[in-house]
């Protein structure tokens, strides 16, 4: 002690004050380093990605007791689910258990308050699509985007869940491993994340890749996992490995005879907009993905209703494929179609106080068909720019079919009764910022889903989830077909099998890649498993796996892949997931 006090007697001296001066810098260096790493936020789970799967992590990990953060890159969380898909895709209800039927059931409690309907009376309201809710249910699977965000909220407010708003991950340089081990993620406004396992909850599966783990863009060719509905799609019918029949061009396809060029007939004045020469061999893989839209929630309450306005890069040329489809047609606008009834070349799924649920059908609707091909590795600057020709082109196209004179009368008349919803969505003119990413990467794992899963040629031996709706891809591209006609390929619908388990070991990378880390939306399967897959009550219910997975690691100080699988599935059914 007598020399420290010395010392300082030393320093204290005049002609010792430069010393002085520099070990005083010394030392707040130090605390400046201090203070820099104390600023990293540190909790048990870290969740990149407020989406429905993000929002059931965060719920489950609160509920089993772990500190918890949700990062969300935009302002709102819930993604497809409160941006516009209202009209839940399931394929069989009694697959759906713990937070994600829980989160129906909060749905229906929300609309039995008289409250909650303010455009039109509950005893108005009849849903319509392939999910309605019957009388008596405890659910219901239909309901508008700010319901749904009301809900979401709700349940979260009952739970120590830190909520982060408009953070991006910095996908350059922010996710620091070491040993193989996540350490931290730091976001572009250089806040910094700490945790004991990661989940990775967006559509796009960016953490996921910038923690250098494998993955898959596209579509594999049918011989790399012995599919049959992998790859190119040109047929317009084809079977499952068990011998169903699979709708795949059929459906949503251009009238036969629609001209692919600019000028009709004439090979050198080029093709229409996102028109290909050729498809490809049948059944061969590509680097293209199914295509996008906006889930529009349109309504016709004048009220309530925004008219469709004109974007102002508006160019006619982009639906010149639309007019010849409805100018090639025999018979009335009714009778045009292959499974004809509507006016309108889209889906209107109705929802509570006269909206919609608005999606792609026929062959030249909502999707944008092809111009989404470099949205999944894109930077951020880049996918904004992706985003806003979807919205672009989405809104030419409902101004098109309720204003231009080319479209038949029968149909402006009845696009015009629409608009977007004043009271949904914070843009003024009523439109979502959430793109439908239906699907961009996904991890290629130990264990790949494929359609053999599917039609249960193959069995999961540790399901944490099942998925039940049918293998459903949207188109991927247009081409010339041989007669010189326009065509749509890579639609595929095959419907009819039994819900089937997922194994969790498509949710977790390969250990040697990262071993702290779980994937519950950008799962590891193929093109077309992931089409069944892909569904939000399915998101929900992997997120709250993966939490509860998670939860395991931890409290064991063990690898997400080494999880005893008995001590999982306990959990889960514990908590209402149903695995058979």
């Amino acid at each position: 002690m007598g020399d420290k006090k010395l010392n300082i007697r030393k320093f204290s001296r005049a002609k010792n004050l430069p010393y002085l001066f520099l070990v005083f810098l010394f030392c707040f260096s130090l605390q400046g380093q201090t203070n820099k790493t104390t600023d990293a936020a540190e909790f048990d789970v870290v969740i990149y990605g407020g989406t429905s799967a993000g929002v059931a992590a965060a719920l489950q990990s609160s509920r089993l007791g772990k500190s918890v953060v949700l990062i969300e890159p935009t302002n709102r969380i819930g993604g497809l689910t409160t941006g516009g898909l209202g009209q839940t895709d399931i394929g069989n209800k009694q697959a759906i258990g713990g937070i994600s039927r829980e989160f129906y059931e909060n749905i229906k409690k929300y609309y039995d308050d008289p409250k909650n309907w303010k455009w039109e009376k509950k005893s108005d309201y009849m849903d319509s699509g392939q999910t309605q809710t019957k009388e008596g249910e405890a659910s219901m699977w239909t309901f508008e985007p700010s319901a749904a965000l009301s809900v979401y909220k709700a349940l979260m407010d009952k739970e120590k869940i830190e909520m982060v708003y408009n953070e991006r991950l910095n996908r350059d340089s922010g996710v620091k491993k070491v040993n193989g081990r996540i350490e931290s993620i730091t976001m572009e406004s250089g806040k910094t994340f700490i945790g004991k396992v990661y989940l990775d909850a967006t559509y796009e599966g960016d953490l996921m890749a910038s923690a250098g783990v494998s993955y898959a863009i596209g579509r594999e060719g049918n011989d790399e996992y012995g599919e049959t509905l992998n790859g190119v799609q040109a047929n317009s019918i084809n079977r499952t490995l068990t011998g169903m029949v699979s709708i795949n061009a059929y459906n949503h396809n251009l009238i036969p005879g629609v001209d692919p060029y600019v000028e009709k007939g004439n090979p050198t004045s080029g093709f229409l907009p996102n028109v290909n020469g050729k498809p490809g061999l049948e059944g061969e893989g590509d680097k293209k993905i199914q295509a996008y839209c906006f889930r529009m929630c349109l309504t016709d309450h004048p009220e309530n209703r925004i008219p469709f306005k004109k974007p102002a890069n508006y160019d006619e040329l982009d639906y010149e494929l639309l007019f010849r489809n409805y100018e090639a047609r025999k018979g009335s606008v009714r009778d045009m179609y292959n499974y004809g009834g509507y006016i309108l070349p889209i889906i209107y799924s109705s929802m509570p106080n006269r909206k919609t649920d608005s999606n792609n059908k026929y062959g030249f609707s909502t999707d944008y068909i092809g111009k989404n091909y470099d949205y999944p590795e894109a930077t951020y600057a880049e996918r904004e720019k992706i985003i806003e020709d979807h919205r672009n082109y989405q809104m030419g196209l409902m101004w098109t079919l309720a204003n231009h004179p080319r479209i038949p009368k029968e149909v402006r008349e009845e696009a015009s009764k629409w608009g977007t919803s004043k009271d949904e969505f914070e843009r003024q003119d009523g439109w979502q910022q959430q793109l439908y990413i239906r699907e961009a990467r996904r991890m290629v794992s130990t264990y790949v889903m494929t359609q053999k899963n599917c039609e249960a040629l193959v069995v999961a031996e540790d399901p944490i989830g099942l998925a039940a709706y049918g293998m459903d891809s949207h188109n991927v591209q247009r081409y010339v077909d041989a007669n010189g006609y326009v065509q749509n390929e890579g639609n595929v619908e095959a419907h009819g099998f039994k819900p089937y388990p997922i194994s969790y070991r498509s949710l977790v990378p390969k250990k040697e890649e990262c071993t702290n880390l779980i994937v519950p939306v950008c799962v590891s399967a193929t093109h077309i498993a992931f089409g069944s897959i892909r569904m939000e009550p399915v998101f929900m219910v992997l997120g709250q796996s993966a939490a509860t997975a998670a939860a395991l690691a931890i409290d064991a100080n063990t690898d997400v892949q080494e999880v005893p699988y008995p001590e999982l599935r306990e959990a889960l059914l514990k908590d209402g997931q149903r695995l058979r």
